[in-house]
């Protein structure tokens, strides 16, 4: 029996004024003013126009030091393979050597093979038979991370992630985009949706190329820019 898999994702923490602190950060380079000073200055009425205008001028570095951490579960081994790739950000991830996948362990679906009534008895069956090569590798005593070799990379697995604000914006600008893979890209749509509820005028632009300055996959773009930036828009407006 298939366990519930479903995509998770929970903002756990962030900057409690994400935006004033890049505001903050952004005028003390171009101030000879003492920070307490820069403080009073930096209110709310003018962060939104003075942030947007930073990205606009290419001036992200400020944005490093907006930080969210993001609790994540219901995704597969195959997603978070992907996601560390991404190198400026911090994972803590559950431990297939200390945690024993169990009798029946929870995995992902891909569409394609759940709306497909032939190849989804296929997958299910494979997934049956890695489950028991696993129980009767750990019934011979063989330790967790020398039985998990058999787990597959549908595995369902948790992981915490933290990232500041540049590296999601370069993170949403590719895995936002139709050419990203299914499954990272809809854990990308929730992502936005929870930092543009916290800083909508950092993530006022986010998005793949197609939502800014034109597609940048050349002869692999996916000719649906209309439907993409109307995807986006809407994780803007939830």
């Amino acid at each position: 029996m298939q366990k519930n898999t479903e995509l998770k994702v929970e903002l756990l923490q962030h900057n409690a004024e994400p935006e004033m602190i890049a505001a903050l950060a952004a005028k003390l380079c171009y101030s000879g003013a003492e920070l307490s000073d820069l403080q009073k200055k930096v209110s709310s009425a003018e962060q939104t126009d003075f942030i947007q205008k930073l990205i606009g001028m290419g001036h992200f570095s400020v944005f490093e030091h907006i930080s969210f951490s993001f609790g994540i579960e219901g995704v597969s081994r195959a997603l978070t393979h992907q996601l560390v790739r991404h190198r400026l950000a911090s994972y803590s991830q559950k431990s297939q050597r200390y945690v024993k996948a169990g009798a029946e362990f929870p995995y992902i679906i891909p569409h394609t093979i759940k709306n497909n009534s032939e190849a989804l008895e296929i997958f299910n069956n494979a997934m049956s038979q890695i489950a028991e090569c696993y129980n009767k590798l750990s019934a011979l005593d063989i330790p967790s991370e020398d039985a998990r070799y058999v787990l597959p990379n549908a595995c369902e697995t948790k992981i915490i992630v933290t990232m500041n604000a540049r590296e999601l914006l370069h993170f949403f600008a590719l895995r936002l985009c139709n050419r990203a893979q299914w499954e990272i890209r809809e854990l990308s749509d929730k992502m936005l949706a929870l930092c543009y509820d916290t800083a909508p005028a950092v993530f006022e632009k986010a998005g793949p190329g197609c939502c800014n300055k034109g597609c940048t996959e050349g002869k692999f773009t996916c000719g649906q820019a209309a439907l993409v930036r109307k995807r986006i828009a809407a994780l803007k407006k939830h």
